[in-house]
């Protein structure tokens, strides 16, 4: 199960920033295959031809990896040739495809698995990989929801619909404790160890992910601080240029652009700076292109001027390629539902890839999530 931060037993992770100001809502969220169902959308549709199967499975309780292996036992293949385009939740009932040489066709015919049950089968040219989906479709079933608690969550959804909402990496990127991070910088400063470059990388990658956050959570303050109070405590305060607050200051979206922001066109592009913030602003809120942030790492592109400036406090030499990441996102198919009988409150949206449900939920309940490890199945 899935507790709020405010209630008792919650384990508290990083503190993140939140656009909207509502008072947080108390929900119960049980991360299981009832109340939690993931649908991955795919970038393309098999071709009907090629040296390659599609696989797509409903999977109930089973990671992604657990599945890979348990096809990797059962047909007789490698594990390093299955391809997949993300991962998906363990606890949760997911649909999603997976990819296996066509040569073990007639293996995969004979497949059974208690948890796992194959939907649809064709063939296509190539191997799955990482990243080929266009995004995810989520329903989430949240529990003890009062009816005026439900009333906050409708307009919460309605700001999100609207406006969009800030592309936090969740929790689960952290680790159960919420330390990977910690336990990257303790490897990259020589004090720990850590064996196979396998979970070299994932940790270092939560290290990224813990920088991503942490600036976005200043970019929101800043944002917040500027819609609400004077420019020049704002500049003394901040240490930021009086004039580049006054620009962000006429922005008519909640998240305020700086001089010097890398952009890029919703929801692909190519990546540019920000120059007209006027004419950045407009396009930004009306889901035409939206701010990037930094992925640490020596490839990275850096912002420049006052956003660059912001950008390199939450800069860290870390050994990855490095990347830009959408800072803001805007959730599709956003609908909510409150069933008064049950106390339920259910919500199904559409994400792009590599955007998580729980910061959705986060916004919506303006509180931080956590991980209850004795009750993630509890239904």
């Amino acid at each position: 199960m899935i507790k709020l931060r405010h209630l008792k037993g919650v384990i508290i992770m990083q503190k993140r920033g939140f656009f909207l100001s509502h008072s947080p809502i108390e929900a119960r969220f049980a991360q299981n295959s009832k109340d939690f169902v993931v649908e991955e959308v795919a970038l393309y549709k098999p071709s009907g031809a090629g040296d390659h199967l599609f696989v797509k499975i409903r999977k109930k309780g089973v990671s992604t990896w657990e599945a890979v292996q348990a096809f990797s036992e059962r047909v007789g293949i490698k594990a390093g040739d299955i391809g997949y385009a993300g991962l998906k939740d363990k606890n949760a009932m997911s649909v999603q495809t997976l990819s296996i040489p066509a040569k073990f066709e007639a293996a995969l015919a004979r497949f059974e698995h208690a948890a796992i049950k194959i939907l649809e089968v064709d063939r296509h040219e190539n191997k799955l990989k990482i990243g080929h989906l266009k995004g995810n479709r989520f329903f989430i079933r949240l529990k003890k929801v009062s009816a005026i608690d439900a009333q906050k969550l409708d307009s919460a959804i309605k700001a999100i619909a609207q406006y969009g909402m800030p592309n936090f990496f969740g929790f689960q990127r952290f680790g159960l404790d919420g330390d990977n991070y910690k336990k990257a910088r303790a490897f990259l400063d020589g004090e720990a160890k850590i064996r196979g470059r396998r979970m070299q990388k994932f940790l270092i990658s939560a290290l990224q992910s813990e920088r991503f956050n942490a600036w976005l959570t200043r970019r929101i303050e800043l944002s917040s601080a500027i819609a609400s109070f004077d420019s020049k405590a704002i500049a003394n305060e901040y240490k930021l240029d009086l004039s580049a607050i006054e620009a962000s200051k006429a922005q008519n979206h909640f998240f305020k652009l700086f001089d010097g922001d890398i952009m890029l066109h919703y929801p692909h592009g190519k990546l540019y700076f920000a120059e007209d913030l006027g004419k950045e602003s407009d396009r930004f809120a009306t889901k035409q292109v939206a701010p990037t942030g930094v992925l640490c790492g020596y490839k990275s592109a850096m912002a420049k001027g006052v956003a660059g400036d912001i950008e390199l406090a939450f800069f860290e030499d870390i050994p990855a390629s490095g990347d830009r990441r959408y800072a803001w996102i805007f959730p599709e198919e956003l609908n909510g539902e409150y069933i008064s009988k049950e106390a339920h409150y259910e919500l199904s949206f559409y994400l792009p890839k590599g955007s998580y449900a729980t910061a959705l939920l986060e916004e919506a309940l303006h509180c931080e999530l956590s991980v209850d490890r004795g009750e993630q199945n509890d239904n």
